[in-house]
C-alpha cells in the first residue's frame, strides 16, 4: 500500500524520502551544535597573568606565543600577591610566578577545570623545553568543592537549566489559558525550579559553594528569562515563535555556554556569542557567585536582566495586540447590532 495516498482529510502524507532527509538534517545539526565546540576547544586569548621581572615576563610571553600562538592574553603583574588578586577578581584564569628558585603556577579550577588542566600541562611542557627551568609548583587558588572536584555537577546542570525554561513555556502555552496567568506561572516555576536545582547541586551533589539563595537566584533569572522570552515569542508568532526560541536556546545557548570549559576555549567569536545568551551568562554568573564572591558577574547579570526584560516586553506586546483585536472585534459586533 502506498504511503502517499490521500488521508481522510484529503491531504497527502509527506514522501518517506522527505521525512528521512529532514531527520538526517536534524541529527546533523544537533551533532554539529554539541560536538563542534568541544572538538575545537583550545585557548583563544585566554587571560593569563605573568608575575616577575620584566625580562622574565617577556621571555615567558614569547615562549607561550610560540607554544600556542594566539592562545593567551597576557597581563603582567608585579608579584604573586597581585597575581592571586587578579585570579580572585576573575580578571585572569591563572598566573605564572616567574621565580627562578621557586616557580609557581597559580590556577583556579573553580573558574574552569579544563582551563586549569591546560595551564598545568602547558607549564610542564615549557619546563621540559627549557633545561634551565624548574617545573613550577601548581597551586589551586580557588579550588572546586571536595565533593565535586571535577566540576561535573555544574557542567551537567546546563541542560536542565535550559530545558526548564523551554518546557515551562511549552507546558504553560498548552495547559494554561490567559496570558497573565501564563506569565505568573513562568515566574513562579522559575523560582521553584531554581530552588530545587540549586538544592540538588549544592546540598546533595556538593557542586556549589557560597550562598544557596544567591545561587538559586542566578538559576531563577536564567530559567525565567528563557521561559518568558519563549512565551512572548509564542504569543506573537504562535508555535513557530516557540520553536525558534527553543532552537536558539538549545542549539546555540547550551553548547556555547562554556560551562564545560570556558568561553575563551570555544571557537573564536562563538564563545562571546554564548555569553550573550541566558545559559552562558548564567554559567559565568554561577561560577562567580558560588566561588568568587560575585567577582566578574556584572556583565552576566546585565545579560540575564536584558533577556528577562525582553521576555516581559514580548509578552506585553502580545497582550496589547490581543487587547486591540478585542476592541476591534467589539466595535465590529456593535456595528452589526446597529445595522
Amino acid at each position: 500500500m502506498s504511503t502517499d495516498q490521500p488521508s481522510a482529510e484529503g491531504h497527502r502524507s509527506p514522501p518517506v524520502l522527505v521525512v528521512v532527509a529532514l531527520l538526517t538534517a536534524v541529527l546533523t545539526v544537533l551533532l554539529i551544535a554539541f560536538a563542534w565546540p568541544a572538538a575545537r576547544s583550545e585557548p583563544r586569548d585566554l587571560p593569563l597573568a605573568l608575575a616577575g621581572p620584566a625580562q622574565a615576563v617577556a621571555t615567558a610571553q614569547s615562549s607561550l606565543e610560540q607554544a600556542m600562538p594566539g592562545g593567551f592574553e597576557i597581563t603582567a603583574v608585579p608579584d604573586r600577591a597581585a597575581a592571586v588578586k587578579a585570579i580572585e577578581d576573575r580578571e585572569v584564569y591563572g598566573a605564572l610566578v616567574l621565580d627562578q628558585q621557586a616557580p609557581e603556577l597559580l590556577t583556579a579550577s573553580a573558574g574552569g577545570p579544563a582551563v586549569a588542566q591546560v595551564l598545568t600541562q602547558l607549564s610542564a611542557r615549557l619546563a621540559a623545553a627549557n633545561p634551565g627551568m624548574q617545573p613550577p609548583k601548581v597551586t589551586d587558588v580557588v579550588p572546586l568543592p571536595a565533593d565535586d572536584p571535577r566540576g561535573a555537577g555544574l557542567a551537567a546542570g546546563a541542560l536542565p537549566l535550559v530545558l526548564g525554561g523551554i518546557l515551562g513555556a511549552a507546558l504553560l502555552t498548552q495547559l494554561v489559558k490567559g496570558g497573565a496567568r501564563r506569565v505568573a506561572g513562568a515566574i513562579t516555576s522559575a523560582i521553584t525550579g531554581a530552588l530545587a536545582l540549586a538544592a540538588v547541586l549544592q546540598f546533595w551533589l556538593g557542586s556549589f559553594e557560597g550562598s544557596y539563595v544567591a545561587n538559586a537566584s542566578v538559576i531563577a533569572l536564567s530559567i525565567g528569562a528563557i521561559s518568558l522570552t519563549l512565551l512572548g515569542l509564542e504569543w506573537l508568532l504562535g508555535t513557530a515563535g516557540l520553536g525558534l526560541g527553543a532552537a536558539i536556546m538549545m542549539l546555540l545557548g547550551n553548547p556555547l555556554s562554556g560551562l564545560t570549559s570556558a568561553p575563551e576555549m570555544l571557537p573564536s567569536g562563538w564563545g562571546a556569542l554564548g555569553q550573550l545568551l541566558p545559559p552562558g551568562a548564567a554559567g559565568t554568573a554561577l561560577r562567580s557567585v558560588s566561588f568568587f564572591d560575585g567577582a566578574g558577574s556584572g556583565g552576566s547579570f546585565l545579560v540575564l536582566g536584558c533577556w528577562l526584560v525582553l521576555g516581559l516586553g514580548l509578552c506585553g506586546l502580545g497582550a496589547l495586540r490581543d487587547r486591540s483585536r478585542s476592541v476591534v472585534h467589539g466595535r465590529h459586533e456593535a456595528s452589526l447590532v446597529t445595522v
